[in-house]
């Protein structure tokens, strides 16, 4: 994530309709008082949200530091018990997330406005778009966008190919996008849409909490809102803790390919400990101006990469492959939206659609409260679309040129990338461009990318932590950031020591899960209220043809 939350969004004032004024329109706001999104008075409120965030967080580092053992025990017991009892749920809460917001674009709802009726939008649709591909260009695509798609080669999912076959490399890439796709989106936009609604239009302070007014009135207000704001702070952080160790895992792999640095927890910590440092002073020094230089650097930096692979690459075979993973994705969709775990393939789906999904679920509100502050005035339907459609192709495309590179290397190549990837799978990346001229560029600028996504992600991450353990507050205290900012890496660096890779997987699926919950009743509360608000406005508008009616028999009398 590259983008930084530091400059307070404006805050509309929504009137109450008078019967002089004209009928509000289809979309016009409905009456909610004044706003409550007073930020100078939150930044200085923390109370209970903030007290019981960190405290929970402090005792699973101690957890970890002291009771290593344990933590790895419980973690996985809870992991087995969770997918094995409810890991559906992961599946038909995403899907019906998709199908709700395909609904709401194709519905009336979809011109409704996020802000006044008079708002239009902040940044044109290029810029819209240029800011969402730097939220995903995020650290997945490194550590992923050749990992999954030959770990799908070498071991195809479901048993539904022969390893290493041409039928095989379609499958890969087919449950690639399925993990990376329209699902992952799904959950952020459903977030962006409701905070948008409930920030912008309602008046509303930047709280998780706040979403659920419709469903739950002014309980929200009290120790059932702040639950719901203590969940969403253990989600989000660690959503982002498992994104610092797979970045550190990156930065480290990339490290020994281009100077034989071993790879160790030795190394692992220094990197966490380097990069929290960096991304903690741009929270709090105002360094992040060129952070948000550096990002921008970093897309165009991809798109290089990209351009490169592209072109040094299969080109032909990739084009192919493209389309026909396209088509398989699009004719199984259904099917791969729904399909647990009755017959086996428990641990496969840990390691990769249900940990994905989890991933996901943990950044709802850090990219709900992004997407929100960069879409004020836009329509639902636009944002909708804008949100799932060119993230999804981005990531189609991404994993395509990388991915399908490292199938072509192995299957027509005499390549070892599957058997390197098996081994090490941080090393997936760098093994497949050690195939092709300049590798210790390449390689270079991999290692750049990864960082920068790094300090940017987490950077705006301790943001939104400090954010939410503030009130809502839009301008958090330093102390406050320096304090999540030291956090989020000390809670990395305990999960890296307890157990790597699979230690992260395990507690992001296992703390996600109940947050899962809060994401369905998010996008219920989200639906009562559209609802709501559209019969307050008809009734508006019927008051309104009454009072004309009225006067116009009185002037014929």
């Amino acid at each position: 994530m590259s983008q930084k939350f530091s400059e307070p969004a404006e805050v509309d004032v929504i009137d109450v309709p008078q019967a002089s004024t004209p009928p509000p329109s289809p979309s016009a706001e409905v009456p909610v008082g004044q706003p409550q999104n007073d930020n100078s008075a939150g930044r200085g409120r923390l109370g209970g949200v903030f007290a019981a965030s960190v405290t929970v967080c402090a005792l699973f580092v101690a957890w970890g530091v002291l009771f290593t053992e344990n933590l790895n025990d419980v973690t996985n017991a809870s992991l087995n018990w969770l997918t094995g009892t409810f890991g559906w749920a992961y599946l038909v809460v995403t899907l019906a997330l998709l199908v709700f917001l395909v609904f709401l674009a194709f519905s009336p709802y979809g011109d409704i406005r996020l802000g006044k009726d008079t708002d239009r939008p902040e940044f044109s649709n290029l810029s819209w778009f240029a800011m969402i591909l730097s939220a995903v260009m995020g650290i997945g695509l490194v550590s992923y966008g050749v990992a999954e798609p030959i770990s799908h080669f070498a071991t195809p999912p479901h048993a539904l190919a022969e390893a290493g076959t041409p039928d095989a490399a379609v499958r890969a890439m087919q449950y690639s996008y399925f993990d990376w796709g329209l699902h992952a989106w799904a959950i952020f936009a459903v977030f962006g849409l409701a905070i948008a609604y409930s920030t912008h239009r309602k008046g509303r302070p930047t709280l998780v909490s706040q979403l659920f007014r419709p469903l739950l009135g002014n309980r929200v207000d009290g120790p059932i809102g702040k639950a719901i704001d203590v969940l969403a702070v253990f989600a989000t952080l660690f959503g982002t803790t498992t994104s610092l160790g797979l970045g550190a895992l990156q930065v480290n792999n990339g490290l020994a390919t281009l100077f034989g640095i071993p790879v160790n927890n030795v190394a692992q910590v220094l990197i966490i400990a380097a990069v929290t440092a960096i991304f903690t002073m741009s929270a709090v020094t105002g360094v992040s101006k060129g952070i948000k230089y550096l990002s921008q650097g970093s897309v165009i930096a991809a798109g290089a990469l990209f351009v490169f692979m592209l072109v040094v690459g299969p080109t032909v075979f990739i084009a192919n492959l493209y389309i026909e993973s396209l088509g398989l994705w699009a004719t199984d969709f259904f099917r791969m939206s729904l399909q647990g775990t009755a017959f086996g393939d428990l641990q496969w789906m840990q390691w990769w659609t249900y940990f994905m999904m989890a991933w996901w679920v943990s950044w709802g509100a850090f990219v709900g409260v992004f997407l929100a502050r960069i879409s004020k005035g836009r329509t639902i339907r636009g944002f909708i679309v804008g949100v799932l459609v060119v993230p999804t192709v981005v990531f189609f495309t991404w994993f395509t040129v990388f991915g399908g590179t490292a199938i072509h290397v192995d299957m027509f190549g005499g390549g070892t990338i599957a058997e390197q990837t098996a081994a090490d799978i941080n090393s997936a990346f760098f093994a497949t461009l050690e195939n092709f001229p300049f590798a210790s560029v390449t390689s270079a600028v991999a290692i750049f990318l990864v960082v920068m996504f790094f300090v940017s992600g987490a950077d705006a991450n301790t943001y939104v932590l400090a954010m939410m353990t503030s009130g809502g507050s839009l301008t958090p205290r330093r102390s406050i950031l320096v304090l999540w900012g030291i956090l989020t890496g000390i809670t990395a660096i305990v999960l890296m020591l307890a157990g790597g890779l699979n230690a992260l997987q395990n507690t992001v699926i296992v703390t996600s899960a109940p947050f899962l919950v809060i994401i369905a009743g998010l996008a219920v509360s989200f639906w009562k209220e559209l609802v709501q608000d559209q019969h307050a406005v008809r009734r508006a508008q019927l008051k309104k043809q009454e009072l004309d009616a009225c006067t116009d028999k009185e002037e014929t009398a």
